[in-house]
């Protein structure tokens, strides 16, 4: 099992959710953070007060990641303050709805690949020197269901047709990372399915715009009966993180059986002999 004690770990999103799920669980851990934050500017107080509260070493850094000189600006701190970094949560996306946004127009298509696909890759782009001077490194890609469902079903009142291409776009990212990375960088992905504060109760257009039976249409559709929440991530998170030294390159489907759920299994016929 790794020991995180000591760890440099940078958490993109990290101002609320899943993100700040997983930093304050590394924080837990002795982990070191570099914590990143852009939209969701009246959540920055009380993001600042739970990392201050967590005793972990932190640096909070704002940045617009779909801009690659932030982004080199952030890969310099680190390098400037650690000298290395032993994980990488790439945790970015935009994810607009259709029932919520309608069908995109081409900035809305433009800011959804540049948000969930470019940023991602930038990042690892401009971190890989650091990420190298680790023994042991790890890098988890967050993405969805998305990249396998596209607009069909139940799912195609939350994900539009350029949040499926990005997603699908991250797991060839995945594997690439993987095979350039060996052997002392692991690189993995966690696929969500309908999460609380992913396309779900924490979001506004599950409060204010899904109806109750297009919800329960969705949670139909889950084997599980649910959605994910972030102690589900978190815990995903840890295991590959401590738990699995042996898994690169790989998918972590974290989707309740939501992609397994569209076909049922009938009984067994009696047969003919």
């Amino acid at each position: 099992m790794t020991q995180l004690k000591g760890k440099v770990a940078l958490v993109l999103g990290a101002v609320k959710g899943i993100g700040k799920g997983i930093g304050l669980a590394l924080a837990k851990q002795g982990a070191t953070l570099v914590l990143t934050r852009h939209d969701w500017d009246d959540a920055f107080e009380e993001m600042e007060k739970d990392f201050v509260d967590s005793k972990a070493e932190h640096m909070i850094v704002t940045a617009d990641l779909r801009d690659v000189d932030e982004i080199q600006m952030l890969a310099s701190q680190i390098k400037k303050k650690y000298n290395r970094l032993d994980i990488l949560i790439n945790n970015i996306e935009r994810g607009g709805w259709p029932i919520v946004h309608g069908e995109y127009v081409e900035d809305q298509w433009d800011l959804e690949i540049e948000t969930t696909l470019k940023a991602k890759r930038w990042v690892f782009n401009c971190v890989f020197p650091l990420l190298k001077k680790s023994k042991d490194a790890v890098v988890i890609n967050i993405s969805s269901i998305a990249g396998i469902v596209g607009r069909a079903g139940p799912a195609a009142l939350v994900f539009n047709d350029a949040y499926a291409l990005a997603n699908r776009g991250v797991s060839s990212l995945t594997e690439t990372w993987a095979r350039m990375g060996t052997p002392n960088i692991r690189v993995n992905e966690i696929m969500l399915g309908i999460f609380e504060t992913r396309h779900a109760q924490g979001t506004r257009g599950w409060r204010e715009v899904l109806t109750n039976e297009e919800k329960r249409c969705l949670i139909d559709h889950t084997l599980l009966k649910r959605t994910g929440n972030v102690e589900d991530v978190v815990s995903a998170c840890l295991f590959i993180i401590k738990d699995a030294p042996y898994m690169t390159g790989s998918v972590l489907r974290l989707d309740g059986g939501f992609v397994l759920a569209g076909e049922k299994i009938p009984e067994m016929p009696g047969g003919i002999v």
